[in-house]
């Protein structure tokens, strides 16, 4: 099966929108051709309407305030970061410095952005959504490579809409910011903090905290924190660990402590989320 998900929203609306919070481990592209709603981001409220493309980063968490939103007539387009960049399964974070996901973190919000797409070229954006959809649909032979075909032609179109509507280009290639999440990578699931990942790509805490919270919106500690919890939740899903030596595997040696991180990220204790069975599962 090709890699990437593709779901009509006005004819299987079931599966697309959920009314409790819950989080994904993917990047997720929506583009509402007709109708709209609003939901909630994080601790953010967004209002979607025709035209709009909302592009929502792994470990976002979703809330339907609505439910017109899921029953809009649209596209979901989902697939995992390592579809661009296969040869680097490594690095979990590093995707954030390719060109065509960079709109992925570039938003006000962190992790979320909304942009509108011009009438001139939703007939454009339609193609690129149907000939995704078909592929991933009829699976024939080939259809792997032409699903990813597809959906770079639409990540292109995204990344062109997003330097368009913010005046800012996306960076065709950033290796200090790549080199900053593979620290993050290589050192979350110990006492790593901002000193640490300094330290690892030569720069001084505070030029470092300038650099990426200029081009990703986030600080440092945020994207240690991301990273804890998606190994957290998969911990949670996949295993019958403890909470407590959940929170040990991902950097927290208090269990307490631990647990309130994931309250305040997810809205619900680790728990409850594995009670739930894991949120997005």
């Amino acid at each position: 099966m090709p890699p990437v998900g593709v779901v009509r929203m006005g004819e299987h609306h079931d599966g697309v929108g959920r009314p409790h919070p819950h989080a994904h481990d993917f990047l997720v592209l929506v583009h509402v051709e007709r109708g709209g709603g609003r939901l909630r981001l994080d601790d953010r409220e967004w209002c979607v309407e025709a035209g709009d493309v909302l592009l929502v980063a792994p470990g976002e968490v979703v809330t339907f305030v609505e439910p017109d939103l899921h029953t809009a007539d649209g596209w979901s387009v989902y697939f995992p970061p390592d579809v661009m960049q296969p040869g680097d399964h490594g690095s979990f974070l590093s995707w954030r410095a390719h060109p065509l996901l960079f709109p992925f973190v570039r938003g006000v919000a962190g992790g979320a952005q909304r942009m509108r797409v011009p009438p001139e070229q939703r007939a454009v954006f339609a193609e690129h959504l149907t000939a995704l959809e078909r592929e991933v649909r009829e699976r024939r032979e080939g259809c792997t490579e032409a699903a990813i075909a597809h959906l770079t032609l639409l990540l292109v179109a995204v990344s062109r809409l997003a330097a368009d509507l913010s005046g800012d280009v996306v960076p065709r290639d950033d290796p200090q910011l790549a080199a900053v999440f593979d620290a993050v990578e290589a050192g979350f699931r110990g006492p790593l903090g901002l000193a640490e990942v300094a330290a690892a790509v030569g720069l001084t805490p505070g030029h470092l905290t300038t650099v990426v919270r200029r081009k990703t919106g986030r600080t440092v500690q945020q994207w240690i924190t991301e990273r804890r919890m998606v190994e957290a939740r998969r911990l949670l899903a996949e295993t019958e660990l403890t909470v407590e030596a959940v929170g040990a595997r991902v950097g927290y040696r208090d269990p307490g402590y631990f647990a309130r991180r994931f309250r305040r990220a997810h809205g619900v204790s680790p728990q409850e989320w594995r009670r739930a069975g894991g949120g997005s599962r």
